[in-house]
């Protein structure tokens, strides 16, 4: 209840509309009306995987605004239960700054970590592959697959066509991979703990294409101590500090950022973390899958 509204509180006073959950809104009201979701896409707005405007049915009916903050709450309560499952303490990921991002403009981003506690939340990832892929092959189950097919079979169902409809309308999203900006090279280190899951999910994360600093959120799918998330935490509002008086430029700009303060310190998390404690990520996905 209080990301919803705060979500909405963003949205309302600065005249953001349902900012990044606008496309699926609109793409989720054109369904249900028999039209093409590709077609008259807000401007400014780059258009997601269809599973997301299917995802987003349930808000279709509710005004922009508020449909986004009851999807951002809805997320955000679902993570938190996640969370909370594992110990009071994960929840302090609720103050690193790529959720607040994530807050201000309604973002995917904590559904898509959802899949890493729910193995039916694993459906939303295909919503936003580019963030979903690295919390989806690190944290599997059949379940998740199937729930995955579905949303995706969902959507062909309903859509035959929309890769193609799709695909050509990316020329404008705009993105870095964190691998390829400085000191994005060093995230290779996390290969050293390829055992563990969160070394790989970091690693993963680092390959892909990512837009702003919402986006590395699933990041803190990594820290499990209250002081590693802490000192996460911490670094990462020195990039929010960062970003409140600077405006970035260039994806370039954000890209190093990003690596800087939310990448590397996650990289010492997995690389300092004793092997003991590395996650048991066979027995882990044994465990799911049954």
């Amino acid at each position: 209840m209080v990301s919803g509204t705060l979500c909405w509180a963003f949205l309302h006073h600065f005249h953001l509309g349902g900012a990044d959950f606008t496309w699926a809104h609109h793409a989720a009201r054109s369904l249900l009306s028999g039209e093409n979701p590709y077609s008259g896409t807000p401007p400014g707005v780059i258009p997601y995987p269809l599973p997301a405007a299917v995802a987003a049915l349930p808000f279709a009916p509710f005004p922009l605004e508020i449909a986004a903050a009851l999807f951002f709450g809805i997320s955000s309560g679902l993570l938190a239960l996640g969370l909370i499952r594992q110990g009071p303490e994960r929840l302090l990921v609720f103050l690193a700054y790529p959720y607040w991002a994530a807050l201000m403009t309604a973002q995917w981003t904590p559904l898509v970590m959802c899949s890493a506690f729910f193995p039916l939340a694993f459906a939303f990832c295909v919503a936003k592959p580019q963030i979903g892929a690295p919390v989806a092959l690190t944290h599997p189950s059949r379940t998740g697959w199937m729930a995955a097919a579905f949303l995706l079979l969902a959507s062909f169902v309903l859509r035959p066509r929309w890769p193609l409809e799709w695909i050509p309308q990316l020329h404008g999203y705009q993105h870095f991979v964190p691998l390829l900006v400085l000191p994005g090279p060093l995230l290779a280190l996390a290969l050293w703990r390829w055992r563990d899951r969160d070394a790989l999910l970091l690693f993963l994360a680092c390959l892909l294409p990512q837009r702003w600093f919402y986006d590395s959120f699933i990041l803190w799918l990594i820290p499990k101590t209250r002081r590693s998330i802490v000192a996460t935490v911490a670094c990462s509002w020195g990039v929010g500090l960062w970003r409140w008086y600077h405006i970035p430029h260039t994806m370039q700009q954000v890209g190093n950022w990003c690596v800087l303060g939310f990448y590397i310190p996650m990289l010492v998390v997995v690389l300092i973390r004793p092997r003991s404690d590395d996650p048991p990520r066979q027995a882990s996905g044994d465990k799911r899958a049954d």
